[in-house]
């Protein structure tokens, strides 16, 4: 018997605080608590120490709907923003103690990504400079009227809003993951499916995907996210398998300036980008040991600690994994740390094999065909009951990825290479070969075929297969070649 896995235990320390003011807290089957069920209203934290100017202020701003927070100083302005995520600081420059423009620059050294107006009753060219080069969004002198000041959080809070959006827009142009889609299939265990994520897409959970390489998880993932509430927030995927352990955690939290070799600046980390949305962490079996204890913590606590701060930002964002590994068989062999996978299989969606569903095949070719005719300007091939017949008789060891691409071969070509599946046949079970081998062959046979067609290339081959390089490299490795 395997002696038990020993890893270091994270800190924890959980309190109300943690979370918005008056957003309820909900119990989490895992027994952490989590947010609630939908994305906070902005969050205003005014920091002043005329108490009429603050009174001022949270009476307006709350009557807009936002939530709103006073401190009297830096330092409780500091204790406030510890314990709570805040979208924008209104924050006076002549304060007891530390002044406002130097909080503002140990602000921004320590990774704050919100907006911050600074204000003041006396001014210069000179301070406005200072201000905006310490990072102020805006500059607001006193007296003022109500409509600059809210004006200015406005411009704040649509500024923000743009940047996310491209942000998001950009990478799922970069992915090709654009638009609106649907899970097909009217075999069982897909109704199944269907009827799960309808009813998990409400909650908050932590949802855990799991399913071969290509079977569509982030099909799923963004599934949850679309019937959820916070459908009209960010959906930002990230593959952990295919950002390097050095960089993973700078991608994910963010970092300063200077936090490394090569940090000339700070940024954002993509949890800042899903901000009230969801993060879809795909092939979180990749993610590196040494981090683990980290974006556990992150679960827990629902904080971030941008690389080289010590200051921890809250954040709003429900986490979606996903994984074509048996995470149970990892923890066992020490490769994935128990109490994360705990926290992770809060819920856990298996997605089928396009194996076990042969029915479906010809819809998702047919709904293949469709899309991809129109963006290749091509006409499409009609899918006879024949090529539906050897369609489904085929195993598709890369599944819906391997059809998908198989579909858009056959535009190109302008009629099906039925030849590559191994014709109608391609899978009948020869007498006397157990079906596990069988399956092991076919798909190093079609691998091997796809490798040999792309010259050798690995990255090409993956990119046909719908796998991952890494899973294609652990194939090759095994198999000798």
């Amino acid at each position: 018997m395997p002696p038990p896995c020993r890893f270091p235990a994270p800190v924890m320390a959980f309190s109300p605080e943690l979370f918005s003011a008056d957003a309820a807290a909900v119990p989490d089957p895992s027994g952490a608590a989590i947010s609630a069920d939908r994305p906070a209203d902005p969050a205003v934290l005014v920091v002043d120490d005329e108490e009429g100017m603050r009174s001022f202020l949270s009476r307006t701003l709350a009557m807009r709907g936002w939530q709103v927070q006073g401190a009297a100083s830096a330092e409780e302005g500091a204790a406030l923003l510890n314990g709570q995520a805040f979208d924008l600081i209104i924050l006076d420059i002549a304060l007891p103690g530390k002044s406002g423009l130097e909080w503002l620059k140990e602000l921004k050294a320590s990774g704050f990504a919100g907006d911050v107006i600074l204000i003041t009753a006396f001014a210069d060219m000179e301070t406005a400079i200072d201000a905006l080069r310490a990072g102020a969004s805006d500059f607001v002198l006193k007296p003022f009227r109500v409509d600059q000041i809210v004006n200015s959080i406005n411009r704040c809070f649509e500024r923000s809003r743009l940047a996310r959006e491209n942000f998001v827009l950009r990478r799922q142009l970069e992915g090709g993951s654009g638009g609106r889609e649907e899970i097909v299939g009217a075999s069982d265990t897909m109704s199944r499916l269907r009827a799960l994520v309808r009813r998990v897409a409400p909650t908050p959970s932590t949802v855990l995907i799991q399913g071969e390489s290509g079977v569509g998880k982030e099909l799923v993932a963004r599934a949850l996210h679309q019937l959820s509430p916070r459908a009209g927030r960010p959906f930002v995927a990230v593959n952990c398998a295919a950002i390097s352990a050095d960089l993973i955690e700078s991608e994910l939290f963010g970092h300063v300036k200077g936090a490394f070799t090569g940090a000339k600046e700070a940024r954002n980390g993509l949890f800042y980008y899903a901000h009230g949305g969801t993060l879809f962490l795909d092939e979180i079996g990749e993610f590196p040991l040494a981090l683990q204890s980290k974006l556990l913590r992150v679960l827990e606590e629902r904080k971030i600690r941008p690389v080289g701060t010590e200051h921890e930002v809250p954040v709003d964002v429900r986490v979606v994994a996903a994984t074509n590994r048996d995470l149970k068989q990892e923890v066992a062999q020490c490769r994935f740390r128990q109490d994360l996978f705990y926290r992770l299989e809060v819920m856990t969606l298996t997605v089928p094999p396009l194996r076990q569903r042969a029915e479906d095949v010809p819809e998702l070719a047919a709904l293949f065909m469709d899309r991809l005719s129109v963006q290749l300007g091509v006409p499409p091939l009609l899918i006879s009951p024949e090529v539906a017949r050897a369609l489904s008789a085929y195993p598709w060891p890369g599944n819906v990825r391997e059809l998908r691409n198989f579909v858009e071969r056959s535009l190109l070509f302008g009629e099906f290479p039925l030849d590559a599946l191994g014709g109608e046949s391609g899978g009948a079970e020869p007498a006397g070969v157990p079906p596990s081998l069988l399956l092991a062959e076919v798909e190093k046979r079609h691998i091997l075929a796809v490798l040999a067609q792309c010259g050798g290339s690995k990255a090409r081959a993956a990119d046909l297969l719908g796998v991952s390089r890494k899973t294609l490299d652990r194939k090759c490795a095994e198999w000798g070649v």
